[in-house]
């Protein structure tokens, strides 16, 4: 594992757009942190000058204090995981995951023993002489993490890893990905759109929008407390109230309220939907509110509500049998009505 700085990295292509605009970034030993934004945000491309196969314009990146830009990939021990999984198809298992150890000039037990350390650690020892056409995409997909491991890198780059599997496939990789980092103690660098992989993943998100990291914090924080309305929205569904805003608190046709968060000059204010309760009793600061509209997803229940002319998303767990065009009272804690950041992002 290694500790990661980044310092000042920027990169443009041939039609002179800039892709990463002076990227800052520390990744803690034994981290696994996620990259998380819209497609052509830089992630990927920040991703790829780690691993050495693009070239950045300006900037700097150590590992443990040692810089690692003039070395080449070989030499990085930066491993990386493509969406693609990259395997070679005429080869068998054993010798797709043994590929990097040969090309280091590992043999004979050495080799193999390290190669069977990591099927063993991906749960696939068993499969060592099988090809890999015959692999479901989940395995195919464990073959490329343990040809990543064999190497022992002191980075593991993980590109969208598991786009390419199906929704049941994905919840199960997740959970082995983590666990391998965890079991290995692994520094690693995730680069996702998927907010649910990185939410249920990663020890630190990064949100990167317009070539730049946003904002980094843990998942809860990030979620539950954004500072700006680009990562409120991007991480969840939000409710957006409208209203003045003065003082730190805001004026609706519901009522007043206080936000918590900063006094930004260009401010709003949000909720997610889970964080509003239906409730039976008149709480302080609870209102009326009349259900226009409803989206079932089994384990949850979206509900639309109108409260005096302001449209608010209500989600509730376990939902109970409720009628639209009734009238209810919704209620949320003050401390989840939030003040964002809304100024346009460059």
């Amino acid at each position: 594992m290694a500790e990661v700085k980044i310092r000042g990295i920027s990169k443009a292509y041939s039609s002179g757009v800039p892709v990463l605009k002076g990227v800052d970034l520390d990744i803690h030993a034994g981290e696994l942190f996620f990259l998380l934004g819209p497609s052509g945000c830089g992630k990927s491309t920040l991703l790829r000058i780690l691993a050495g196969l693009v070239k950045p314009d300006t900037g700097s990146i150590s590992f443990d204090g040692v810089d690692i830009l003039s070395l080449p990939p070989e030499k990085r021990r930066a491993a990386m995981v493509f969406q693609n999984y990259a395997l070679w198809p005429n080869m068998d298992v054993f010798e797709n995951v043994a590929f990097g150890l040969r090309t280091a000039g590992v043999k004979g037990r050495e080799l193999e023993d390290k190669v069977m350390e990591v099927l063993e650690l991906v749960q696939l020892a068993d499969f060592a002489k099988r090809s890999v056409p015959s692999l479901s995409g989940g395995q195919q997909q464990r073959i490329a993490l343990a040809r990543a491991l064999a190497v022992d890198p002191a980075l593991l780059l993980l590109d969208e890893p598991l786009s390419n599997l199906d929704a049941r496939l994905r919840d199960a990789m997740r959970s082995e990905i983590r666990r391998i980092c965890s079991l290995r103690n692994l520094t690693a660098l995730y680069v996702t759109h998927d907010r649910q992989e990185a939410l249920s993943m990663a020890d630190r998100i990064g949100v990167m929008h317009h070539g730049l990291i946003r904002e980094i914090d843990a998942p809860e924080n990030l979620y539950n407390f954004p500072e700006t309305r680009f990562c409120a929205e991007f991480l969840g569904d939000m409710n957006f109230l409208n209203g003045k805003i003065s003082d730190g608190k805001i004026s609706t046709a519901f009522g007043e309220f206080k936000l918590n968060g900063k006094n930004y000059p260009v401010c709003a204010a949000g909720i997610r939907p889970e964080r509003i309760k239906i409730v039976e009793q008149d709480l302080p600061g609870s209102f009326e509110a009349i259900l226009e509209e409803r989206t079932f997803s089994g384990e949850s229940c979206d509900w639309i509500f109108n409260a005096n002319g302001e449209r608010l998303a209500v989600r509730e767990s376990a939902p109970a049998k409720r009628n639209t065009g009734g009238t209810y009272r919704l209620y949320f804690e003050p401390e989840f009505l939030l003040a964002v950041n809304s100024a346009e992002l460059d």
